[in-house]
Protein backbone atom coordinates (compact mmCIF):
# COMPACT_ATOMS: atom_id res chain seq x y z
CA UNK A 1 0.00 0.00 0.00
CA UNK A 2 1.13 3.62 -0.70
CA UNK A 3 0.00 6.74 0.98
CA UNK A 4 2.14 9.83 -0.35
CA UNK A 5 1.58 13.47 -0.33
CA UNK A 6 3.56 16.10 -1.96
CA UNK A 7 2.06 19.67 -2.06
CA UNK A 8 3.45 23.45 -2.57
CA UNK A 9 1.50 26.11 -1.59
CA UNK A 10 1.90 29.21 0.34
CA UNK A 11 1.06 29.48 4.15
CA UNK A 12 -2.60 30.77 5.23
CA UNK A 13 -1.58 32.23 8.86
CA UNK A 14 1.71 32.14 11.03
CA UNK A 15 2.20 28.80 12.37
CA UNK A 16 1.65 28.72 15.82
CA UNK A 17 3.81 25.67 18.08
CA UNK A 18 2.33 24.10 20.81
CA UNK A 19 2.88 21.39 23.00
CA UNK A 20 1.12 18.22 23.92
CA UNK A 21 0.87 17.61 27.79
CA UNK A 22 4.06 15.11 27.03
CA UNK A 23 5.66 17.44 25.97
CA UNK A 24 6.18 16.42 22.24
CA UNK A 25 6.17 19.59 19.87
CA UNK A 26 3.44 20.26 17.40
CA UNK A 27 1.86 22.59 14.73
CA UNK A 28 -0.89 22.46 12.23
CA UNK A 29 -1.14 25.04 9.47
CA UNK A 30 -2.98 25.26 6.25
CA UNK A 31 -1.47 25.39 2.76
CA UNK A 32 -3.25 26.99 -0.27
CA UNK A 33 -2.33 25.07 -3.15
CA UNK A 34 -4.00 26.61 -6.75
CA UNK A 35 -5.80 23.70 -8.82
CA UNK A 36 -3.87 22.95 -12.06
CA UNK A 37 -6.64 24.21 -13.81
CA UNK A 38 -8.98 27.23 -14.87
CA UNK A 39 -12.47 26.66 -15.90
CA UNK A 40 -12.72 29.02 -18.67
CA UNK A 41 -14.59 32.32 -17.55
CA UNK A 42 -13.72 31.69 -14.36
CA UNK A 43 -11.01 32.61 -12.21
CA UNK A 44 -8.46 29.83 -10.53
CA UNK A 45 -9.45 27.96 -7.92
CA UNK A 46 -7.61 26.95 -4.61
CA UNK A 47 -7.39 24.19 -1.78
CA UNK A 48 -6.99 24.76 1.68
CA UNK A 49 -5.14 21.63 2.66
CA UNK A 50 -4.37 21.03 6.80
CA UNK A 51 -0.88 20.46 7.68
CA UNK A 52 -0.42 18.74 10.87
CA UNK A 53 3.85 18.42 11.57
CA UNK A 54 5.40 16.72 15.21
CA UNK A 55 7.94 17.16 17.06
CA UNK A 56 11.70 18.88 15.15
CA UNK A 57 10.13 19.14 11.93
CA UNK A 58 6.79 21.10 14.00
CA UNK A 59 9.46 23.60 15.59
CA UNK A 60 11.56 23.86 11.79
CA UNK A 61 7.82 25.19 10.38
CA UNK A 62 7.35 27.52 13.42
CA UNK A 63 10.96 29.08 13.31
CA UNK A 64 11.28 29.64 10.11
CA UNK A 65 7.89 30.01 7.97
CA UNK A 66 5.68 33.03 7.95
CA UNK A 67 2.04 33.52 6.82
CA UNK A 68 2.09 34.41 2.40
CA UNK A 69 5.84 32.62 2.34
CA UNK A 70 5.67 29.28 -0.29
CA UNK A 71 6.39 25.53 1.55
CA UNK A 72 6.18 22.21 -0.52
CA UNK A 73 5.47 19.79 2.21
CA UNK A 74 6.13 15.79 1.77
CA UNK A 75 4.24 13.37 4.32
CA UNK A 76 0.78 11.13 4.48
CA UNK A 77 -2.62 11.31 4.11
CA UNK A 78 -4.70 10.81 7.48
CA UNK A 79 -8.63 10.90 8.36
CA UNK A 80 -9.86 10.91 11.60
CA UNK A 81 -13.30 11.30 13.49
CA UNK A 82 -14.21 13.67 16.21
CA UNK A 83 -17.25 14.76 17.71
CA UNK A 84 -17.73 18.55 18.01
CA UNK A 85 -19.08 21.00 20.90
CA UNK A 86 -22.76 19.97 19.89
CA UNK A 87 -21.83 16.24 20.07
CA UNK A 88 -21.78 15.93 16.11
CA UNK A 89 -19.00 13.08 14.71
CA UNK A 90 -16.92 15.03 12.23
CA UNK A 91 -14.72 14.06 9.81
CA UNK A 92 -10.84 15.89 9.69
CA UNK A 93 -8.66 14.62 6.51
CA UNK A 94 -4.95 16.25 6.83
CA UNK A 95 -1.44 15.61 5.99
CA UNK A 96 1.10 14.59 8.37
CA UNK A 97 4.41 15.96 7.77
CA UNK A 98 7.75 14.27 7.16
CA UNK A 99 9.62 16.57 5.41
CA UNK A 100 8.72 20.64 4.86
CA UNK A 101 11.04 23.05 1.90
CA UNK A 102 11.44 26.25 1.33
CA UNK A 103 10.39 26.86 -2.67
CA UNK A 104 11.71 29.99 -2.92
CA UNK A 105 14.81 32.42 -1.52
CA UNK A 106 14.39 34.42 1.73
CA UNK A 107 14.74 37.60 -0.26
CA UNK A 108 12.25 36.63 -2.68
CA UNK A 109 8.82 35.70 -0.60
CA UNK A 110 5.44 36.45 -2.94
CA UNK A 111 7.86 35.02 -5.93
CA UNK A 112 9.02 31.72 -7.61
CA UNK A 113 12.14 31.48 -6.81
CA UNK A 114 12.96 27.83 -6.41
CA UNK A 115 15.15 27.13 -3.64
CA UNK A 116 14.60 23.52 -1.99
CA UNK A 117 16.15 23.36 1.24
CA UNK A 118 14.15 22.27 4.17
CA UNK A 119 13.84 19.67 7.23
CA UNK A 120 13.72 15.80 6.18
CA UNK A 121 12.21 14.66 9.51
CA UNK A 122 13.85 10.95 8.86
CA UNK A 123 17.63 12.77 9.33
CA UNK A 124 18.94 14.17 11.79
CA UNK A 125 20.12 17.30 9.61
CA UNK A 126 18.30 20.02 9.70
CA UNK A 127 18.74 21.58 6.87
CA UNK A 128 18.89 19.10 3.37
CA UNK A 129 19.90 20.78 -0.25
CA UNK A 130 17.44 18.73 -2.53
CA UNK A 131 18.51 21.06 -5.63
CA UNK A 132 18.74 19.20 -8.58
CA UNK A 133 20.73 22.19 -10.17
CA UNK A 134 24.07 20.64 -9.77
CA UNK A 135 24.12 17.92 -12.78
CA UNK A 136 26.04 17.36 -15.14
CA UNK A 137 26.85 15.92 -18.45
CA UNK A 138 26.94 12.32 -17.60
CA UNK A 139 23.68 12.39 -16.30
CA UNK A 140 22.40 12.35 -19.87
CA UNK A 141 22.24 9.81 -22.66
CA UNK A 142 22.96 10.40 -25.49
CA UNK A 143 20.35 9.58 -28.22
CA UNK A 144 21.50 8.75 -32.06
CA UNK A 145 19.61 10.64 -34.92
CA UNK A 146 18.58 7.46 -36.28
CA UNK A 147 16.89 5.67 -33.55
CA UNK A 148 12.81 5.57 -33.49
CA UNK A 149 11.96 8.32 -30.28
CA UNK A 150 9.44 6.56 -27.87
CA UNK A 151 6.99 8.91 -28.27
Amino acid sequence: MLNQVAIMGRLTADPELRHTPGEIAVTTFTVAVNRSYVKQGAERQADFIDVVAWRNTAEFVCRYFKKGQMIAVTGSLQTRTYQDREGKNRKAVEVVADNVYFTESRGNSGSNAAGGTGYNSYADEKETNTSYSAGSVDDFTVIANDEDLPF
